[in-house]
C-alpha cells in the first residue's frame, strides 16, 4: 500500500465522518426539538423508554447523542434514573440502523432494481436532490436541512466507497493480514474496538470503518466480533465526558450506560468463547462481510437489551453504589432549580429554546406568587409569609442571571426563525418579570413597616386597595397565561387592562388624599399607602411591556410607544369596550352611591 493509497484512505475516512456529522446535525434540526420533547415526556414506563430510545437514535443516527441528551435530562431533573435506563437500552439497538444502511455497499446483482439499492448507484441521485433543495431553499430552513441530510448521506456513502476502494489492495498484504490475525485474540480485539470508538466517539462510525475493512475479504469473524464488542464499550466515553461537572444523578446515568455495555460485553465474551471451546464455531474463520457485521452488531445489542430488561433496577443500584449520596442528606436534597438550563441542550437549539421558555414561565409564576403573598401581608401580616416573599425574590434573581447567560449562548446558535423570535421575546421579558418580584418585596417591606409601627390603613382605604390589588394580580395572571400559551389575542387585552389599572391608581390616590385632608388618615400611613399604590402600578406597567414585546416581535417591530399608539387607534370600538367591561369589573366601593348623589 503506497502513500497515495494511504491518502485516499484518510480522505475517505474524513468524508465518511463529515457526512455522518452533517446528516446527524441536520436530522436534529429538522426534528425542531420534537424528538427531545418526546424523550422528555413519553418515558412513563421502561418499554416505552426502550422504544423511544431506539426510535430517536435511529433517526439521529447516534446513540452517543441520545445518551448525552439523557444525561442532560437527568442532570436537569426532567428525567429519573429509572426512566433513563430504558432509553439507554433502546439507544444501543437504534445505533445498529447505521450499520444496516452501510451494509448495502455489499449488495451484488445485475438486476436494475438490485443495482439501484447499492449506495454507489442511488447516492449521486440523493446528492443531486440535496444540492437542489439547498440552493433553492431561499430562507426555508426545513428545505435546507432536508437538503443537508441528503447531501450528508451521499458524502457518507461516498466516503465509505472511497475507504473500501483504498483498503482493497490490502488483501494481498501479509503485514495487514498479520495485524488482523492478532485481533483474533479476543482481548486484543476488544481493546482495539474500544480505543477506536473512544477516539472518534461514535460506534456507528467505527462499525462503518470495520465494514469498509471487510471489503478486503481478509477480516475473519474471529477478529471482527471482539472489535464489535469493544466498540460498544468505547461509545460510552462520550456520555462519561458529558457527565463531567454534572450532578450525581447525571453521572449515574452515564455509569448505567457503561455498565450496560461493559457487563453485557463481558458476559457475551465469556459465554460465546466458552461455547466455542466445545462447539468450535466454523464461521469464525470465514471472512466477515458488511452484512455480517450488521447482523452481529444488531444481535448483540438486542440480546443485551432483552437480557438486561428484567434487571434494569440492578443497573440503577450499581450506578448509585458507584456514585453514592453525600453524607449530608439535606445538602444533597437541595437541588439546583436552574440545572434544567443544561449546556448539553445547546447542541439541540430548538429544545434549548423550549427549556428556556418553560423556565421563564416558572420564573413568572414565582414572581406572581410573591406578589400575591405581599398583597396578603397588607391585610394580615405574617412573619413566615414575609420571609417567603424575600426568598422568592432571591430565587427570581437567580433565574434572571442564569437565563440571561443561557439565552445569550442559545442566540449564538443556528436557530430557526420561530426560535429566534422566541429568544428575543425571552431576553426582553426576563427583566420585566424580575422587576415584578422586586415590587413584591417593596410591598412586603411596606407591610413590615406598618406592622412594626403598629399603624394600619383605614377600612375604606383597605377596601379600595383590595379591589386595586385584585386587578393587578389578575393582569399578572393573564399576562403569564398569554405568555404560556403564546396567545396573541390575550396579549392584546393586556393594554386596555393596564389603562384601567392606571385609572384606578389615580382614583385610589385621589380618594386617599381626600381622607388625609379630612384627617381620617395619618400622614405617615398616607405615605405608605401611596408607595403601595405606586408599586402595584409599576407591576401593571411591566405586564404591559411583556404583552407588547410578544406582539411586536411577532410583527417584527420594536418601537413600544408607536405600537401603543397604534393599538389604541387601530380598533377604538374594541378597545373602549374592553376598557369599559374591565372598569365595571374593578369598580371601587362607594363609587355608585357617589354617582347617584350627583
Amino acid at each position: 500500500m503506497d502513500i497515495f493509497a494511504v491518502l485516499t484512505l484518510i480522505g475517505g475516512l474524513a468524508l465518511f465522518l463529515f457526512g455522518m456529522n452533517v446528516m446527524g446535525d441536520s436530522l436534529v434540526k429538522v426534528s425542531g426539538g420534537k424528538l427531545d420533547r418526546i424523550l422528555e415526556r413519553l418515558t412513563s414506563n421502561r418499554l416505552k423508554g426502550v422504544l423511544l430510545g431506539l426510535g430517536v437514535t435511529a433517526v439521529i443516527q447516534s446513540s452517543s447523542a441520545t445518551t448525552v441528551m439523557v444525561v442532560g435530562f437527568v442532570n436537569s431533573g426532567i428525567m429519573k434514573l429509572t426512566q433513563a435506563v430504558g432509553v439507554i437500552m433502546g439507544a444501543n439497538i437504534g445505533t445498529t440502523v447505521t450499520s444496516w444502511l452501510l451494509s448495502l455497499t455489499g449488495i451484488e446483482g445485475s438486476n436494475f432494481f438490485v443495482s439501484m439499492l447499492k449506495p454507489s448507484s442511488f447516492s449521486p441521485v440523493l446528492a443531486a436532490i440535496g444540492l437542489i433543495l439547498t440552493m433553492t431553499a431561499k430562507g426555508n430552513a426545513v428545505r435546507k436541512d432536508v437538503g443537508h441530510i441528503l447531501l450528508g448521506f451521499a458524502v457518507l456513502m461516498f466516503g465509505m466507497e472511497t475507504m473500501s476502494g483504498a483498503v482493497e489492495p490490502l488483501a494481498q498484504n501479509e503485514r495487514f493480514t498479520g495485524i488482523l490475525t492478532a485481533f483474533s485474540n479476543p482481548v486484543l480485539g476488544l481493546i482495539a474496538g474500544t480505543v477506536l470508538t473512544a477516539v472518534i466517539q461514535s460506534s456507528s462510525a467505527s462499525v462503518g470503518i470495520l465494514q469498509a475493512l471487510c471489503i478486503t475479504g481478509v477480516v475473519p469473524f474471529s477478529a471482527a466480533i471482539p472489535i464489535i464488542m469493544g466498540q460498544n464499550i468505547g461509545t460510552c466515553v462520550t456520555a462519561l465526558i458529558s457527565a463531567v461537572g454534572a450532578n450525581r444523578n447525571a453521572k449515574r446515568a452515564s455509569m448505567m450506560h457503561l455498565y450496560f455495555n461493559l457487563i453485557g460485553t463481558i458476559v457475551f465474551m465469556i459465554v460465546f468463547y466458552s461455547l466455542n471451546r466445545f462447539l468450535d464455531f466454523a464461521f469464525l474463520d470465514e471472512p466477515a462481510s458488511a452484512m455480517g457485521i450488521a447482523v452481529v452488531h444488531s444481535l448483540f445489542n438486542i440480546g443485551c437489551c432483552i437480557a438486561w430488561f428484567p434487571f434494569a433496577s440492578i443497573l440503577v443500584k450499581l450506578a448509585t453504589l458507584t456514585i453514592p449520596d453525600k453524607k449530608d442528606p439535606q445538602k444533597e436534597a437541595l437541588e439546583d432549580e436552574l440545572s434544567v438550563l443544561d449546556e448539553r441542550f445547546l447542541e439541540k437549539p430548538s429544545y434549548a429554546v423550549q427549556v428556556s421558555r418553560d423556565t421563564v414561565i416558572k420564573m413568572a409564576e414565582i414572581s406572581g406568587d410573591a406578589l400575591q403573598l405581599s398583597a396578603e401581608l397588607l391585610q394580615d401580616y405574617n412573619e413566615n409569609k414575609a420571609k417567603l416573599v424575600e426568598s422568592m425574590e432571591q430565587r427570581v434573581d437567580r433565574y434572571e442571571d442564569a437565563l440571561a447567560t443561557y439565552l445569550l449562548k442559545v442566540s449564538g446558535r443556528d436557530l430557526k426563525q420561530a426560535d429566534s423570535r422566541m429568544v428575543s421575546i425571552l431576553l426582553h421579558c426576563i427583566n420585566d418579570v424580575e422587576r415584578i418580584s422586586d415590587h413584591a418585596v417593596n410591598i412586603r417591606d411596606l407591610a413590615v413597616e406598618m406592622h412594626e409601627k403598629k399603624t394600619g390603613i383605614t377600612k375604606g382605604g383597605m377596601e379600595e386597595l383590595n379591589v386595586y390589588s385584585r386587578a393587578v394580580q389578575d393582569i399578572v395572571r393573564e399576562t403569564i397565561q398569554a405568555f404560556r400559551t403564546g396567545d396573541l389575542n390575550l396579549a392584546r387585552e393586556i393594554e386596555p387592562f393596564e389603562e384601567v389599572i392606571d385609572g384606578l391608581s389615580i382614583e385610589v390616590k385621589q380618594r386617599h388624599i381626600n381622607r388625609l385632608r379630612k384627617g381620617k388618615c395619618k400622614l405617615e400611613t398616607g405615605m405608605v399607602m401611596e408607595d403601595i399604590i405606586t408599586n402595584f402600578e409599576r407591576v401593571s406597567d411591566h405586564c404591559s411591556n411583556v404583552a407588547v414585546c410578544m406582539l411586536q416581535i411577532n410583527e417584527d417591530g420594536f418601537d413600544t410607544h408607536e405600537y401603543l399608539d397604534l393599538v389604541t387607534e387601530e380598533d377604538r370600538a374594541w378597545f373602549r369596550q374592553q376598557r369599559a367591561e374591565l372598569k365595571k369589573k374593578y369598580e371601587l366601593p362607594g363609587k355608585k352611591e357617589k354617582t347617584q348623589k350627583k
